[in-house]
């Protein structure tokens, strides 16, 4: 797919998906959400693909919606076009799907590990969208904010469920309800990041992570791994967890990767794991996030 919106590259393991709107501030738009599920769809699609980075163009990272509409902006039924390409995106509970949300839940049923690098300001969908994404990681000049009181709405992305799982409830509503935008600092004694970088290390930082991921470790592993620890967030006990952990440990434990793993240990070389993500996957790890029916 030939993208308007954003920017894919996909070299020595690693994808990067760069939002390219530099001269909106990489502003939110239904262009950029249909071209950011495509992009996911084709890293989880590529077995060579082992992580992947999503970054911005120029100063920002994503300046949240594109208000360019003015007033309406959050009103669809104004605008036919707008309001075409929301229920485009199906509905849910007979009204149309949330854009960021449907960003947000396919990146949170991907297979590769997502790392988000903050290289500036990151407001409204510009944050909720990444809530999903493995390792959050900002430069010092990024600024974030979940600005959606100060402008009527709500926040969305499904970032009510997400929100406060990485950050803890107490701090989520206390960004939420206030709506301020706040410094790198802040985010990461908040948890909302978990590195932070000088700018010009941002990039840098973010690709030696997602290369020790691609050089180190098997894809089948880190997928599975990756669906059970979001998955298990919402899960009544961890009897569940051991449930799922047990099979795939006896299912895995006798494929080819484990094979692999112990002898190039044994032989002090690197691994080269065989299994691919797209034809390997167990089909008794179940889907997260699990869709309801009817949706």
């Amino acid at each position: 797919m030939s993208y308007q919106q954003i920017a894919y590259e996909a070299a020595d393991g690693i994808a990067t998906i760069t939002l390219n709107r530099p001269d909106k501030l990489n502003a939110f738009t239904h262009v950029m959400r249909a071209e950011l599920i495509d992009a996911f769809d084709t890293t989880d699609a590529d077995d060579s693909v082992r992580a992947v980075i999503v970054t911005g163009a120029g100063r920002g990272f994503c300046a949240g919606a594109d208000l360019s509409s003015g007033s309406d902006t959050f009103n669809a039924d104004a605008d036919a076009e707008r309001a075409k390409d929301r229920w485009a995106a199906g509905e849910i509970g007979g009204v149309p799907r949330d854009g960021g949300g449907t960003v947000a839940l396919r990146i949170a049923a991907s297979r590769k590990p997502v790392i988000a690098a903050f290289n500036g300001p990151a407001v409204g969908v510009g944050v909720t969208m990444t809530l999903p994404m493995d390792i959050r990681l900002a430069a010092e000049s990024a600024k974030f904010g979940l600005v959606f009181a100060r402008r009527g709405i709500l926040p969305e992305a499904a970032s009510t469920w997400f929100l406060p799982r990485v950050v803890g409830i107490s701090q989520a509503m206390e960004w939420v309800a206030t709506g301020r935008v706040f410094g790198a600092e802040e985010a990461l004694a908040g948890r909302l990041v978990s590195r932070v970088v000088p700018d010009d290390e941002l990039l840098p930082t973010a690709r030696a992570i997602a290369r020790e991921i691609a050089d180190n470790t098997s894809g089948v592993s880190v997928a599975v791994a990756r669906q059970l620890l979001w998955g298990m967030l919402s899960a009544d006990s961890p009897w569940e967890a051991h449930r799922l952990d047990s099979r795939g440990i006896n299912h895995l434990g006798a494929a080819a990767d484990a094979a692999e793993g112990v002898a190039s240990f044994l032989a002090k070389r690197p691994a080269e794991f065989p299994l691919k993500v797209s034809q390997d996957y167990p089909d008794f790890i179940p889907p997260w996030p699990q869709r309801p029916d009817g949706v």
